[in-house]
């Protein structure tokens, strides 16, 4: 997504806030753009609450309050991006590997809304982008075994920066699973979270509400359900 189009689609979700609110902001360059433009709208007065440490560190830079998220219950709207998201509103992530904190503050948003460019908007989610796993470094084997029944292809995460794995800020490693085919899924979603050691997926189903797309033609607003 150029920066243009970044820009446009940032203008947009500034449209869908309301002052007095609180709300979610995950990370990326469409992200810094809409706190920008908070940071500018002199009417607009919000809290935000994100899992993303350089998002933080920008609100605050730019003046905006930035709330402990566990001491949140309930957000008025959350805006994140993805790697891949469908017309049925299914979403992969994987790179930055803060899936849980970005599920949770999805589930405590009434609206959850994914910012991408028409790029990766698709019509039926294609998995060329792995499923990330947080897992308990215990379960490692196990989960790898269990994954591997399913059909995929684990990898644990590592970073030519640190040595040995890859660690979220839980504690917990990284699990990067290739799948070349998925028939069902929710049905996958829901066998991977059912795996013992898995804190969660970046598989996203039913939780994205709504997604702008971005493009050379201009936004459009996509709308789904949540249950």
């Amino acid at each position: 997504m150029s920066d243009d189009i970044k820009k446009v689609c940032a203008r947009e979700a500034l449209k869908l806030i309301k002052t007095g609110t609180i709300i979610g902001l995950g990370g990326g360059s469409t992200i810094s753009y809409l706190i920008q433009y908070i940071k500018e709208d002199a009417n607009l007065e919000v809290k935000v609450v994100t899992p993303s440490v350089k998002t933080r560190l920008l609100c605050i830079q730019n003046g905006l309050e930035v709330l402990y998220t566990s001491a949140v219950e309930q957000i008025s709207v959350a805006f994140d991006g993805c790697d891949e998201v469908d017309e049925s509103l299914n979403a992969l992530k994987s790179g930055g590997g803060i899936h849980t904190k970005e599920k949770l503050i999805a589930s405590m948003a009434e609206d959850y809304i994914l910012l991408v460019d028409d790029t990766k908007f698709v019509s039926r989610l294609t998995f060329k982008h792995p499923v990330v796993l947080e897992i308990l470094e215990d379960s490692l084997a196990y989960v790898q075994h269990k994954v591997a029944e399913l059909g995929g292809k684990p990898s644990i995460r590592t970073s030519a920066a640190k040595d040995g794995f890859t660690v979220t800020e839980n504690g917990n490693l990284l699990l990067d699973v290739h799948f070349e085919q998925v028939d069902d899924i929710a049905k996958l979603e829901s066998e991977l979270q059912q795996i013992r050691g898995v804190v969660d997926t970046s598989l996203f189903v039913n939780v994205a509400t709504k997604a702008l797309i971005a493009g050379e033609s201009g936004v459009r607003l996509v709308s789904g359900t949540k249950n």
